[in-house]
């Protein structure tokens, strides 16, 4: 039996809060990425980058729905003995690629956190990529981490126009998010490196998730994927632990200043 509209529009809203949950990690990439390019640009380089990128999900939305055997199956096998072993598809190199890439991105910006660098204008505008580069950036990652949302929605419905629509909602509220998380980073400078952790960690699920699928076996201990209540609960604790920390960190000036000042009273 074909579904009805109720039907189609209760799961219209369970895609729309399935791509709001998915894409929280895509939103903070997208944040840090469009940093990249150039201040005054920024705001238009992450409009246009999901914009493209919601485009390319629905033709990658199509491509799945005519090519889903040949995205799962099996295309080669990598095995060597007890110290490696994988059975490798489309999806699970996707995936894994998607997650290397972003443990990169995160360990590159943590350092050039860390390491003391010159940081005059010159020095910042050598780094910036150009406004295609991060546009480029933010499509290609962006579809990355729409891959699951996109078999999640094959699974849960096979009504073209349901998919979609929830494609193109979700795609607008990315819009409206990205320049607000965007906005607090850039006034909350603090919160970066807990936002680079958070996609240091994201990286290392797609990557233990991409292991999964390719069911691969490493000193013969196959690798588990991480699910996602892990994940964030992980998340929830890197929050409490920056905020205890920063709290910790303004009592101990407070407490040094009043020092100060009991020592210049006396």
């Amino acid at each position: 039996m074909e579904p009805t509209l109720i039907q189609n529009l209760g799961t219209l809203v369970m895609l729309v809060l399935l791509q709001a949950v998915l894409g929280f990690d895509n939103l903070l990439y997208i944040s840090l990425e469009s940093k990249n390019a150039p201040a005054e640009r920024r705001s238009y380089v992450r409009k246009v980058g999901i914009g493209l990128a919601i485009i390319l999900r629905i033709i990658l939305l199509f491509v799945l729905i005519k090519l889903i055997d040949l995205v799962q199956g099996e295309l080669f096998t990598i095995d060597f003995g007890n110290i490696f072993h994988g059975v490798f598809n489309g999806h699970s190199l996707i995936v894994l690629a998607g997650g290397a890439f972003i443990i990169y991105t995160a360990i590159k910006e943590i350092w050039h956190m860390i390491a003391f660098q010159d940081e005059s204008d010159a020095s910042k505008k050598g780094r910036e990529k150009s406004v295609g580069q991060v546009i480029f950036m933010i499509v290609i990652m962006n579809l990355v981490f729409s891959f699951d949302s996109i078999l999640s929605a094959i699974a849960l419905t096979n009504i073209l126009w349901v998919m979609a629509t929830a494609i193109i909602i979700g795609g607008i509220l990315m819009i409206v998010m990205a320049d607000k998380i965007s906005d607090f980073l850039s006034k909350n400078r603090m919160y970066e490196v807990l936002g680079l952790f958070i996609l240091f960690l994201v990286g290392i699920m797609l990557v233990t998730e991409g292991g999964h699928l390719a069911h691969l076996k490493i000193g013969g201990q196959p690798v588990e994927q991480m699910s996602k209540s892990t994940f964030y609960f992980i998340l929830i604790i890197l929050i409490l632990t920056d905020i205890a920390q920063g709290k910790y960190q303004k009592n101990l000036i407070r407490k040094q200043e009043m020092k100060k000042q009991k020592h210049e009273n006396a």
